[in-house]
């Protein structure tokens, strides 16, 4: 692949999903959208980037990844490469640290936090989690509360679609 941006866009079991490639780097990733307009729109990126909107996946491509995910295989996104330029060190560290949670399971903020050098920082991971541009590559919906309830959510239909995913996964690893 080329340095340029692709956006590329598909239907899932989950809505519409889109996502924002630069070369081999991920960049942004949305879905849960009723239509490809509002998925590229999900997007948010900025207007000056000049990315060719494409709305097939190439066969054994990210996206086609996506779909059979959606679809309720397990499917590991972990040689997925995302552009974590802009990120401060903590944020490298917990994403890394948050891609390692296997496929079915779950982590609290607080153990995320400790795992990734900073215990009591579960608020920090909360807030990085909820920032999370690419998930389902970055499984933030894989985190939860202490209390292991399903808390804050943006993607979708919010926390009944992290439940969704959680409960997804589950089968998937059976």
């Amino acid at each position: 692949m080329s340095n340029e941006a692709v956006v590329v866009v598909l239907p899932s079991r989950l809505g519409w999903i889109a996502l924002l490639q630069s070369g081999n780097l991920l960049q942004r990733l949305t879905f849960g959208h009723g239509d490809p307009a509002r998925a590229v729109a999900g997007l948010n990126f900025a207007a000056s980037i000049d990315a060719e909107v494409v709305e097939l996946p190439e066969a054994d491509s990210l996206g086609s990844r996506l779909q059979a995910f959606t679809a309720g295989a397990h499917v590991d996104f972990s040689d997925v490469e995302v552009d974590l330029s802009d990120r401060t060190p903590l944020h490298r560290c917990v994403i890394a640290h948050c891609r390692r949670i296997p496929c079915g399971q779950t982590l609290s903020y607080g153990q995320l936090a400790a795992q990734a050098g900073a215990p009591g920082a579960a608020r920090a991971v909360g807030n990085i989690m909820a920032a999370n541009r690419v998930p389902l590559v970055v499984p933030c919906h894989r985190v939860v509360a202490a209390s292991g309830n399903s808390t804050g959510y943006s993607a979708g239909e919010g926390v009944r679609t992290k439940l969704r995913l959680l409960e997804m996964e589950a089968l998937a690893v059976v």
